[in-house]
């Protein structure tokens, strides 16, 4: 008798459960554990209680939260931040944990590097104490964020209990169109369903626009998954992804790399497999989008105008960042820029803003932060930065910079400030700054413009990567 047909999800549970208890809850293993700054309250509890880490070899570090992204040799902004970084550097000496610290060559934001290192892998379950972790789902990995007690534990014992959420296959039906991508898909989605419409779930991506994403696109789409309310997002592992890790450093090699790719080719859901529930866009309809509020989900084509009486929570928004009911989107002046994040800071990133910004001057100051320092390098061997800079930007380290706010990159009061980063909360880039969503490319058309802008027409003639 064969088996019954399973989705992803499904293959990826079976494969990391322990044991279930009988409330349903799952202790699950866990292959890779990231670490970042925000870490030192879990190693705290372990101090306490005088315990190791369990599996040091498939834990690693990053200081990317904090890292300063202008003047590194000082080890940190503020003496708080220094601390910070400090301490993350001693707990990972002491628990023998391989550390990317803030001079590595091989530094930067923790859901860069893991793919970029190829510690992000197909068929794994994949732990970190940011909610972005949500990213490397791109690869067909079980990856979600979990808090400082999870952390610990994970820490402690290489597991963690969960409850399987329920599963919600996205289908993104056509093709994009120009001056379209992955940025604008997910938010597409979570401003027609809301920021909370995915919750207790787990989306897979399906439909021929996100296979033909690259992997990056790939990966920007699961990161925002959390954004509208998901436990995690998923992607089938196909020919992309395998072509995407070959070769990487922690990527099996040899005779070890043929059998991954065989094992990993078994993941994708199987052809009849139900999930519990199901939901499509037409990517016919998807135009750029900015976002005009304080939730990801407050958000619309460039094209569109804001909403007008729709309730308090719609007008505190409105109030807080400054804005007029009704009136269109487009040509609202900005104030700054700042191009990066764990979101948008790959090298495809940046070449769709380079793309937009090459012979052409920003009418405003701004921010790129690239989102590793191998995709620096890159970029530099590209030319990139030298783009970035002749448009009056400033190039800056790898880190999460801007996006936090918590680093020494701040927004000011009251500005407003068109970014690449993932949330735009009250007070994300710094306390009273206005932040407003979207994708790289519509960030540089803000940028020589001085104002949010539809890149459609300025990216006539010219190739985008």
């Amino acid at each position: 008798m064969s088996a019954a047909p399973r989705t992803l999800l499904e293959k990826l549970w079976h494969a990391h459960e322990v044991l279930r208890r009988e409330d349903g809850t799952s202790l699950l293993w866990v292959d890779r554990h990231l670490l970042h700054e925000g870490s030192h309250h879990a190693f705290a509890k372990l101090a306490a209680r005088g315990l190791p880490v369990a599996v040091p070899e498939q834990t690693f570090a990053v200081v990317d939260h904090y890292a300063p992204t202008r003047n590194r040799e000082k080890g940190g902004a503020t003496p708080e931040i220094r601390s910070m970084i400090t301490r993350l550097k001693e707990n990972a000496a002491r628990h023998k944990i391989r550390l990317f610290d803030l001079m590595d060559p091989d530094q930067g934001i923790v859901h860069v590097i893991g793919p970029e290192q190829g510690l992000t892998l197909p068929g794994l379950t994949i732990n970190c104490g940011d909610s972005h972790t949500s990213t490397h789902g791109a690869f067909g990995a079980l990856a979600f964020g979990i808090g400082a007690t999870e952390v610990a534990h994970v820490l402690a014992t290489q597991t963690i209990w969960q409850a399987r959420p329920k599963t919600l296959r996205l289908r993104f039906d056509g093709a994009l169109g120009p001056g379209v991508g992955a940025k604008d898909m997910a938010l597409a989605w979570i401003a027609r369903f809301g920021a909370d419409a995915a919750r207790g779930h787990a989306i897979e991506y399906t439909g021929a626009a996100v296979l033909g994403l690259s992997m990056e696109g790939r990966m920007t789409l699961c990161n925002l998954s959390i954004e509208g309310g998901a436990k995690l997002g998923l992607v089938a592992p196909d020919e992309t992804t395998f072509a995407y890790l070959k070769d990487r450093p922690y990527a099996p090699q040899g005779g070890g790399w043929d059998k991954a790719c065989t094992d990993w080719a078994a993941l994708p859901s199987d052809p009849e497999a139900a999930f519990d529930r199901e939901e499509s866009l037409d990517c016919a309809q998807i135009a750029p989008v900015v976002t005009w509020g304080t939730r990801p989900d407050q958000a619309i084509p460039v094209t569109g105008n804001l909403p007008r009486g729709e309730g308090g929570e719609v007008n505190s928004a409105l109030t807080y960042m400054g804005l007029e009911a009704g009136r269109p989107i487009a040509g609202l002046p900005v104030d700054q820029v700042f191009i990066g994040s764990c979101t948008n800071g790959r090298i495809e990133d940046l070449r769709a803003a380079a793309a937009v910004l090459a012979g052409r001057a920003a009418k405003v100051p701004g921010q790129v932060s690239p989102g590793s320092a191998r995709v620096k390098a890159q970029a530099e061997q590209e030319g990139l930065d030298r783009i970035f800079t002749a448009a009056g930007l400033d190039w800056t380290g790898a880190g999460c910079a801007m996006c936090v706010g918590m680093n020494g990159d701040l927004v000011a009061p009251g500005a407003r400030c068109a970014s690449t980063t993932n949330r735009n909360f009250k007070g994300r880039q710094g306390p009273g700054a206005r932040t407003h969503l979207m994708s790289p490319a519509m960030v540089a058309a803000a940028a020589v413009t001085g104002e949010i802008t539809d890149v459609r027409p300025l990216l006539a003639g010219r190739a985008v990567a």
